[in-house]
């Protein structure tokens, strides 16, 4: 009797400290997954890139919307803040811009409703020097991360009109 307390006791503990590590690391490795295939192993870091328009093969992103054109940027803030520009739409559609942490944490989300002239803010380490000048700050807990463009697209013609427009999108180092 006292070996099948102590194999349930065992298993418990390994049931409990498996939950603790999944719940830990889980967030960690999607990330990391995400990361890579949106910078393209790692060589367009700090850059934004250009989804194709969404079709039912399309799995770069979590279930994409074949309504919204997408652009994403892999940031790396380990040589300082990134200056991010997003214009907006030249038909005034709807664009939104989500900053990610490396943990999957949405650390920020602009849009076009608050922002029509489009959307601009300088990214930057939580505890790192306060960036001076008037563009807002967006602090993130981890250096490296994703910043999401989502742009309303359901037609080609106004996928074309937004792919023009998310062209112009810049991520890049403060300087």
């Amino acid at each position: 009797m006292r070996g099948r307390v102590l194999y349930g006791v065992a298993f418990i503990a390994a049931v409990a400290v498996g939950h603790v590590a999944t719940m830990l690391a889980a967030p960690q490795v999607i990330m990391h997954i995400a990361m890579r295939r949106l910078s393209g192993d790692g060589e367009s870091v700090n850059v934004f890139r250009f989804a194709d328009r969404t079709t039912a093969a399309s799995r770069q992103i979590v279930r994409p919307s074949p309504d919204l054109a997408y652009a994403s940027c892999v940031y790396d803030l380990s040589a300082g803040p990134i200056l991010v520009d997003v214009p907006p739409s030249p038909n005034k559609g709807y664009v939104s811009v989500s900053v990610f942490a490396a943990n999957t944490d949405n650390v920020a989300v602009m849009d076009s409703l608050r922002s029509p002239d489009g959307i601009r803010f300088i990214l930057q380490k939580e505890g790192g020097l306060v960036h001076p000048g008037e563009l807002p700050v967006i602090y993130t807990p981890t250096e490296r991360g994703i910043i999401l463009d989502r742009r309303l697209a359901p037609t080609q013609k106004e996928f074309d009109l937004a792919d023009k427009a998310r062209r112009d999108d810049r991520c890049a180092p403060v300087g």
